[in-house]
């Protein structure tokens, strides 16, 4: 079952803190009433347009690696679309994303084609990496996209250094580093909250708490499973935000951006989100139950949940979003037959992007 939530001040910035305790539903509806007020009908409608196509083409990656047409390793990030796209909306397109190997979803998410990222995981010379970086090594610098990284909780140190390089150009961009609950108990991340805390960073910290990590549960693998503060030692503020809510994580978005652009320095952002398929495609995820997942598909899925206020408050009817439905499918499958034509790396690539 899904934790519900409540709110404690946070006396840092006045975002609240959400918990476990019994006023989820009411607090669940005021993120929607006090988060429409930020996004227009063209946003919200560009909001469920691009987590769809996020949550059909890792539905496609899902299908071609069953059918052996995608290799090694492949991390889906079905039902963590909210966090995606609601920061997203939050920032500009010249402030930075990196994350760690469950990567596709946000790579879309910065406007990526996904020619160029299906293209990739088919081991395709057109790929974003030439084909040799695959699902976990993703990287579009025009975009900001800075990986895609395959160690864990590497993004988080390579994501405080996007941040210095900001501050030390004095440039006023951002950086949004993403890792998961499993990475945060990673020493290295540590270490960055310090440097940035110390250095004032522009960067906000996000974690995608989907509760299992690679496998195993959060309250079994964390002394403290509250998330967000963990960096209160390096005197970093944190927030706890319903990742599954896009109207949540776009008001939550909105002011962790403005305390970083204030020059405050960094933030913690655990988004409480999950994940429906196993860590990676090799992961049956018996450690959970079937109930587990049908309840969080069924009640507290991201996407029909925005499609159901669409619908409610008149923004679109129904054939109106099945006609954007439609019209991702074909691109996903315009995406597939690009990656199917294109060439295999030469072999000669194997000697390239070698660093000594």
């Amino acid at each position: 079952m899904k934790p519900e939530l409540h709110t404690v001040e946070n006396p840092k910035i006045g975002l609240p803190l959400k918990k476990n305790a019994r006023t989820a539903k009411a607090n669940g509806h005021a993120a929607r009433a006090n988060g429409h007020a930020t996004l227009s009908k063209k946003e919200m409608l560009s909001a469920y347009e691009e987590m769809l196509l996020i949550r059909r083409f890792e539905e496609k990656a899902g299908q071609l690696y069953g059918m052996g047409k995608i290799g090694g390793f492949c991390h889906l990030y079905i039902g963590q679309e909210a966090v995606a796209i609601g920061m997203k909306l939050a920032i500009t397109k010249d402030d930075a994303v990196i994350t760690s190997y469950r990567d596709h979803g946000l790579m879309l998410s910065t406007g990526s084609d996904p020619k160029f990222i299906m293209a990739e995981l088919m081991g395709r010379a057109t790929g974003c990496s030439k084909g040799k970086g695959g699902s976990m090594h993703m990287f579009d610098t025009a975009k900001n996209f800075y990986g895609g990284h395959g160690i864990v909780g590497a993004s988080v140190p390579i994501g405080t250094g996007v941040a210095f390089a900001y501050k030390y150009r004095g440039e006023k961009h951002l950086c949004l580093s993403y890792f998961g609950d499993g990475a945060a108990n990673q020493g290295q991340v540590y270490e960055s909250f310090n440097m940035a805390s110390l250095w004032k960073l522009p960067v906000i910290f996000i974690i995608e708490n989907n509760e299992y990590a690679m496998g195993t549960s959060v309250a079994r693998s964390s002394a403290t499973t509250e998330l967000f503060r963990r960096g209160e030692a390096f005197d970093i503020p944190g927030v706890q935000v319903d990742g599954m809510d896009i109207f949540a994580v776009k008001k939550a978005g909105d002011e962790a951006v403005a305390h970083v652009r204030s020059g405050k320095g960094p933030i913690i952002l655990e988004m409480k989100t999950y994940r429906y398929r196993g860590h990676s495609m090799s992961d049956p995820a018996k450690y959970r139950s079937k109930e587990e997942v049908m309840e969080y598909r069924e009640h507290h899925d991201p996407i029909d949940g925005l499609k159901n206020y669409l619908v409610k408050n008149g923004v679109a009817n129904e054939e109106s979003l099945k006609e954007i439905d439609k019209k991702i499918r074909e691109k996903i499958q315009e995406a597939v037959d690009f990656a199917e034509a294109s060439p295999e790396p030469d072999e000669g690539e194997l000697w390239t992007d070698i660093y000594n």
